[in-house]
Protein backbone atom coordinates (compact mmCIF):
# COMPACT_ATOMS: atom_id res chain seq x y z
CA UNK A 1 0.00 0.00 0.00
CA UNK A 2 1.21 3.48 -0.73
CA UNK A 3 -0.04 7.06 -0.70
CA UNK A 4 0.25 9.92 -3.17
CA UNK A 5 2.36 12.97 -2.41
CA UNK A 6 -0.79 15.06 -1.99
CA UNK A 7 -2.22 12.60 0.53
CA UNK A 8 0.99 12.47 2.54
CA UNK A 9 1.37 16.25 2.54
CA UNK A 10 -2.16 16.62 3.92
CA UNK A 11 -1.72 13.91 6.55
CA UNK A 12 1.65 15.26 7.73
CA UNK A 13 0.55 18.90 7.75
CA UNK A 14 3.19 19.92 5.22
CA UNK A 15 3.28 20.68 1.48
CA UNK A 16 4.05 18.76 -1.70
CA UNK A 17 6.80 21.28 -2.39
CA UNK A 18 8.44 20.47 0.94
CA UNK A 19 8.33 16.74 0.22
CA UNK A 20 9.92 17.28 -3.18
CA UNK A 21 12.59 19.42 -1.51
CA UNK A 22 13.33 16.58 0.92
CA UNK A 23 13.80 14.33 -2.10
CA UNK A 24 16.19 16.82 -3.73
CA UNK A 25 18.28 16.79 -0.54
CA UNK A 26 18.31 12.99 -0.40
CA UNK A 27 16.27 12.86 2.81
CA UNK A 28 13.07 11.28 1.54
CA UNK A 29 12.83 9.62 -1.86
CA UNK A 30 9.41 8.50 -3.13
CA UNK A 31 8.80 4.77 -3.15
CA UNK A 32 7.67 4.92 -6.74
CA UNK A 33 6.72 7.40 -9.43
CA UNK A 34 3.48 6.64 -11.28
CA UNK A 35 3.03 6.84 -15.05
CA UNK A 36 1.48 10.27 -14.64
CA UNK A 37 4.61 11.51 -12.83
CA UNK A 38 3.03 11.61 -9.37
CA UNK A 39 5.19 10.53 -6.46
CA UNK A 40 3.98 7.82 -4.09
CA UNK A 41 5.22 6.78 -0.65
CA UNK A 42 4.97 3.41 1.08
CA UNK A 43 4.96 2.57 4.81
CA UNK A 44 8.74 2.60 5.06
CA UNK A 45 8.83 6.10 3.57
CA UNK A 46 6.17 7.22 6.04
CA UNK A 47 8.30 6.02 8.94
CA UNK A 48 11.25 7.96 7.57
CA UNK A 49 9.11 11.09 7.18
CA UNK A 50 7.93 10.75 10.77
CA UNK A 51 11.56 10.64 11.89
CA UNK A 52 12.35 13.74 9.83
CA UNK A 53 9.44 15.67 11.35
CA UNK A 54 10.38 14.59 14.88
CA UNK A 55 13.95 15.75 14.36
CA UNK A 56 12.75 19.05 12.90
CA UNK A 57 10.80 19.68 16.10
CA UNK A 58 14.00 19.06 18.04
CA UNK A 59 15.47 22.02 16.17
CA UNK A 60 17.84 20.14 13.84
CA UNK A 61 18.56 21.62 10.43
CA UNK A 62 18.09 19.57 7.29
CA UNK A 63 21.81 18.76 6.79
CA UNK A 64 22.03 17.55 10.40
CA UNK A 65 18.90 15.48 9.91
CA UNK A 66 20.55 13.81 6.93
CA UNK A 67 23.48 12.84 9.15
CA UNK A 68 21.18 11.60 11.90
CA UNK A 69 19.20 9.41 9.51
CA UNK A 70 22.42 7.70 8.48
CA UNK A 71 23.54 6.88 12.02
CA UNK A 72 21.40 4.82 14.36
CA UNK A 73 23.33 5.82 17.48
CA UNK A 74 22.88 9.55 16.93
CA UNK A 75 19.29 9.04 15.87
CA UNK A 76 18.47 7.09 19.03
CA UNK A 77 19.92 9.92 21.13
CA UNK A 78 17.89 12.55 19.27
CA UNK A 79 14.67 10.58 19.48
CA UNK A 80 15.24 9.88 23.17
CA UNK A 81 15.61 13.61 23.78
CA UNK A 82 12.46 14.27 21.81
CA UNK A 83 10.60 11.59 23.76
CA UNK A 84 11.70 13.26 26.98
CA UNK A 85 10.27 16.57 25.81
CA UNK A 86 7.00 14.89 24.81
CA UNK A 87 6.73 13.27 28.23
CA UNK A 88 7.26 16.62 29.93
CA UNK A 89 4.46 18.09 27.83
CA UNK A 90 2.32 15.06 28.61
CA UNK A 91 2.84 15.57 32.33
CA UNK A 92 2.05 19.27 32.09
CA UNK A 93 -1.14 18.62 30.12
CA UNK A 94 -2.14 15.85 32.55
CA UNK A 95 -1.81 18.34 35.41
CA UNK A 96 -3.94 20.87 33.56
CA UNK A 97 -6.61 18.25 32.80
CA UNK A 98 -6.70 17.13 36.44
CA UNK A 99 -6.91 20.76 37.55
CA UNK A 100 -9.88 21.52 35.30
CA UNK A 101 -11.62 18.26 36.24
CA UNK A 102 -11.26 19.14 39.93
CA UNK A 103 -12.73 22.59 39.32
CA UNK A 104 -15.72 21.09 37.50
CA UNK A 105 -16.30 18.57 40.28
CA UNK A 106 -16.19 21.26 42.97
CA UNK A 107 -18.51 23.56 41.03
CA UNK A 108 -21.04 20.78 40.38
CA UNK A 109 -20.84 19.63 43.97
CA UNK A 110 -21.19 23.12 45.41
CA UNK A 111 -17.82 22.83 47.11
CA UNK A 112 -15.37 25.63 47.86
CA UNK A 113 -12.77 26.18 45.13
CA UNK A 114 -9.11 25.81 46.07
CA UNK A 115 -6.91 28.30 44.27
CA UNK A 116 -3.79 26.17 44.64
CA UNK A 117 -5.58 23.35 42.79
CA UNK A 118 -7.04 25.43 39.98
CA UNK A 119 -3.82 26.57 38.33
CA UNK A 120 -1.58 23.52 38.53
CA UNK A 121 0.11 23.14 35.14
CA UNK A 122 -0.62 26.72 34.07
CA UNK A 123 2.20 29.27 33.95
CA UNK A 124 1.86 32.17 31.50
CA UNK A 125 4.50 34.08 33.52
CA UNK A 126 7.23 31.57 32.69
CA UNK A 127 9.28 34.17 30.78
CA UNK A 128 8.39 37.18 32.95
CA UNK A 129 11.91 37.77 34.28
CA UNK A 130 13.52 37.37 30.87
CA UNK A 131 11.09 39.76 29.17
CA UNK A 132 11.62 42.38 31.88
CA UNK A 133 15.40 42.08 31.58
CA UNK A 134 15.30 42.42 27.79
CA UNK A 135 12.64 45.10 27.33
CA UNK A 136 11.71 46.46 30.76
CA UNK A 137 8.94 45.91 33.32
CA UNK A 138 6.38 48.01 31.42
CA UNK A 139 6.82 45.87 28.30
CA UNK A 140 5.87 42.78 30.29
CA UNK A 141 3.10 44.53 32.23
CA UNK A 142 1.39 45.96 29.14
CA UNK A 143 1.74 42.67 27.28
CA UNK A 144 0.32 40.77 30.24
CA UNK A 145 -2.66 43.13 30.51
CA UNK A 146 -3.32 42.78 26.78
CA UNK A 147 -3.08 38.97 26.92
CA UNK A 148 -5.48 38.69 29.85
CA UNK A 149 -7.87 41.08 28.10
CA UNK A 150 -8.12 38.83 25.05
CA UNK A 151 -10.10 36.26 26.98
CA UNK A 152 -10.04 32.54 26.31
CA UNK A 153 -11.45 32.74 22.78
CA UNK A 154 -9.12 35.57 21.80
CA UNK A 155 -6.10 33.72 23.16
CA UNK A 156 -7.00 30.60 21.18
CA UNK A 157 -7.38 32.67 18.01
CA UNK A 158 -4.06 34.41 18.61
CA UNK A 159 -2.23 31.12 19.17
CA UNK A 160 -3.77 29.64 16.02
CA UNK A 161 -2.68 32.67 13.99
CA UNK A 162 0.86 32.40 15.31
CA UNK A 163 1.01 28.64 14.70
CA UNK A 164 -0.10 29.17 11.10
CA UNK A 165 2.53 31.87 10.57
CA UNK A 166 5.26 29.62 11.98
CA UNK A 167 4.17 26.71 9.76
CA UNK A 168 4.25 28.95 6.71
CA UNK A 169 7.76 30.15 7.61
CA UNK A 170 8.98 26.56 7.93
CA UNK A 171 7.36 25.50 4.66
CA UNK A 172 8.88 28.45 2.81
CA UNK A 173 12.35 27.83 4.24
CA UNK A 174 12.22 24.13 3.41
CA UNK A 175 10.99 24.77 -0.13
CA UNK A 176 14.15 26.71 -0.95
CA UNK A 177 12.56 30.05 -1.87
CA UNK A 178 14.70 33.17 -1.59
CA UNK A 179 14.19 35.28 1.57
CA UNK A 180 14.14 38.43 -0.58
CA UNK A 181 11.66 36.95 -3.05
CA UNK A 182 7.89 37.57 -3.16
CA UNK A 183 6.99 34.64 -0.89
CA UNK A 184 9.62 35.44 1.72
CA UNK A 185 8.72 39.12 1.76
CA UNK A 186 4.99 38.39 2.03
CA UNK A 187 5.75 36.33 5.14
CA UNK A 188 7.96 39.09 6.53
CA UNK A 189 5.09 41.56 6.07
CA UNK A 190 2.72 39.22 7.92
CA UNK A 191 5.29 38.82 10.69
CA UNK A 192 5.70 42.57 11.18
CA UNK A 193 1.91 43.01 11.19
CA UNK A 194 1.73 40.32 13.87
CA UNK A 195 4.38 42.10 15.95
CA UNK A 196 2.59 45.43 15.58
CA UNK A 197 -0.46 44.02 17.35
CA UNK A 198 1.51 43.28 20.53
CA UNK A 199 1.48 46.15 23.10
CA UNK A 200 4.70 47.17 24.77
CA UNK A 201 6.94 46.67 21.73
CA UNK A 202 8.48 49.37 19.51
CA UNK A 203 6.22 48.24 16.67
CA UNK A 204 3.14 49.20 18.66
CA UNK A 205 4.04 52.83 19.40
CA UNK A 206 4.33 55.71 16.90
CA UNK A 207 7.86 56.73 17.96
CA UNK A 208 9.30 53.23 18.26
CA UNK A 209 12.37 52.19 16.28
CA UNK A 210 10.52 49.51 14.37
CA UNK A 211 13.34 48.81 11.94
CA UNK A 212 15.94 48.13 14.63
CA UNK A 213 13.44 46.06 16.61
CA UNK A 214 12.54 43.81 13.67
CA UNK A 215 16.17 43.32 12.65
CA UNK A 216 17.15 42.63 16.25
CA UNK A 217 14.42 40.05 16.68
CA UNK A 218 15.59 38.28 13.55
CA UNK A 219 19.08 38.02 15.00
CA UNK A 220 17.66 36.73 18.28
CA UNK A 221 15.72 34.00 16.47
CA UNK A 222 19.07 32.69 15.20
CA UNK A 223 21.04 33.21 18.40
CA UNK A 224 18.52 31.58 20.75
CA UNK A 225 17.63 27.94 19.92
CA UNK A 226 14.33 28.27 21.78
CA UNK A 227 13.12 30.80 19.23
CA UNK A 228 14.79 29.00 16.33
CA UNK A 229 12.80 25.88 17.15
CA UNK A 230 9.62 27.76 16.17
CA UNK A 231 10.96 27.95 12.61
CA UNK A 232 12.26 24.41 12.26
CA UNK A 233 15.73 24.98 13.67
CA UNK A 234 18.79 27.03 12.79
CA UNK A 235 18.29 27.04 9.03
CA UNK A 236 14.68 28.10 9.31
CA UNK A 237 15.58 30.85 11.78
CA UNK A 238 18.25 32.14 9.41
CA UNK A 239 15.69 32.27 6.61
CA UNK A 240 13.32 34.29 8.83
CA UNK A 241 16.13 36.61 9.90
CA UNK A 242 17.22 37.27 6.32
CA UNK A 243 13.66 37.87 5.12
CA UNK A 244 12.94 40.27 8.00
CA UNK A 245 16.18 42.16 7.39
CA UNK A 246 15.36 42.67 3.71
CA UNK A 247 11.82 43.75 4.55
CA UNK A 248 13.08 46.17 7.21
CA UNK A 249 15.55 47.76 4.76
CA UNK A 250 12.90 48.13 2.07
CA UNK A 251 9.80 49.05 4.02
CA UNK A 252 10.63 50.35 7.52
Amino acid sequence: MDWSIQEIAKLAGTTSRTLRHYDDLGLLAPSRIAANGYRHYDERALVRLQRILLLRELGLGLPAIGEVLEGDAVEAHALTAHLGWLRQEQQRLARQIASVETTIERLEGGERLMAEEMFDGFDHTEYKQEVEERWGTEAYASGDRWWRGLGEAGQREWKARLAELNRDWIAAAESGVAPDGPEGQALAKRHVEWLTAVPGTPTAVPVGDVKAYVVGLGEMYVADPRFGANYGGAEGAEFVRDALRVYAEREL
